[in-house]
């Protein structure tokens, strides 16, 4: 077993809490070298401190003795006053911060003080009570990294899911969830894992063991890019499912939708299946080491292998058939192969004089889309007009 170390820190984004009375904490996802990842909750007073004691440690690279030798980053001291405006503009300071300690030399990056700041403590699984009259607001950092203070309007509440079947966790970064539990997700990964917490746990869950609440379908999921997106398979997976492909390591393909679940659905030629999208890479893009480890963890099941779901909603979530992506795929193709039309030709065969004018190529019509196609995206009131003409 090697030595204990945090191989990366992420800035989740802060809490305004109300109990003992109002005060902000910022949320953080360290994941450790054991691949295990948890979340703590830590007052930027208490990062101050821990930055003013590891200056102490590291009088030289904190630049006590001569500045130019200083590699700790700066970090400001609270105000007297700290109030919301000043929580949401740390943030971007904070991310710098921390990006780099991890990457100062290992004697600090991975020192015990580094280490034991970042520890689970109690406080840390202790989430609000039914009881308490007025609940924490969660404001998380923008997907896209900006920090910017006017992305941030108000808080952001969590969404809340459903499970529906009992799913067992098979290592200590997920969690197990039981049929009916309502679990607020709090990161949605393309790979199909879904980081949620409920009551006093938090963990990694699979997308297709929830539901919305409101709703069977996933109003997230993007429509289909038939044009296609270039990757390569980084692990090979055989195919369980009729639906899906089997495909090996180091093989070009192209994704045409990404799906929430982690299932996505590529094309190999003129073929379409479903495949894990953790075993997937953007072509041209190097896979780091921790990608590949946690990537480890395996691809999570499909909905359509979960045994006694339990659904709230009458109506089952709507995705379409392979053969109409197959039909629509083709179609595209098609129209992508498809010569570029002559040029004008004069009436006795020959070619026209390159001097006069060419006519204008008319656009390529886009083919039809299938009828399951146009039911999947029609309103409700539409549907209803088709059902009682047939």
């Amino acid at each position: 077993m090697g030595d204990t170390f945090i191989r990366h820190i992420a800035l989740l984004g802060f809490e305004k809490r109300f109990i003992p009375s109002q005060h902000y904490v910022y949320m953080f996802l360290v994941k450790w070298q054991d691949l295990s990842e948890k979340v703590v909750y830590r007052k930027f007073t208490e990062i101050y401190e821990f930055h003013k004691m590891l200056k102490e440690m590291f009088p030289i690279e904190a630049g006590e003795i001569h500045t130019e030798n200083r590699v700790i980053p700066h970090l400001p001291a609270p105000r007297w006053f700290d109030g919301q405006r000043a929580a949401e503009s740390r943030q971007g300071t904070l991310t710098e911060y921390f990006n780099g300690l991890m990457g100062l030399p290992v004697k600090i990056s991975r020192c015990p003080h580094l280490l034991d700041f970042f520890k689970v403590r109690p406080d840390d699984l202790k989430l609000p009570t039914d009881s308490q009259a007025k609940k924490p607001e969660t404001y998380l950092v923008p997907k896209d990294g900006k920090n910017n203070v006017a992305d941030i309007t108000g808080p952001i509440i969590l969404q809340t899911y459903r499970a529906i079947a009992d799913y067992e966790k098979s290592s200590g970064t997920e969690m197990t969830v039981a049929t009916g539990d309502v679990v607020d997700v709090v990161e949605k990964s393309e790979s199909g894992w879904w980081f949620c917490q409920m009551k006093t746990k938090r963990g990694w869950v699979p997308a297709s063991y929830l539901e919305p609440l409101d709703s069977p379908d996933e109003a997230e999921d993007p429509d289909p890019n038939y044009a296609g997106e270039p990757y390569v398979t980084i692990k090979a997976y055989a195919a369980v499912e009729e639906d899906e492909m089997s495909l090996s390591e180091g093989e070009a393909i192209e994704v045409i939708h990404k799906l929430l679940d982690g299932w996505w659905v590529v094309r190999k030629g003129d073929i379409t299946g479903y495949f894990p999208s953790m075993y997937l890479q953007k072509a041209g893009e190097e896979i780091t080491q921790a990608q590949r480890q946690i990537r480890g963890r395996g691809a999570p099941p499909r909905r359509s292998t979960i045994r006694n779901a339990q659904s709230i909603h009458q109506r089952s979530r709507k995705r379409l058939s392979q053969d109409t992506y197959r039909r629509n795929s083709v179609r595209f193709l098609q129209q992508r192969r498809r010569p570029g039309r002559p040029g004008p030709q004069s009436t006795d065969g020959t070619k026209d004089n390159p001097s006069t004018p060419r006519v204008k190529p008319q656009p390529a019509v886009p083919p039809r889309p299938s009828s399951d196609l146009i039911l999947h995206r029609c309103t409700e009131s539409t549907k209803r007009k088709l059902t009682s003409a047939v």
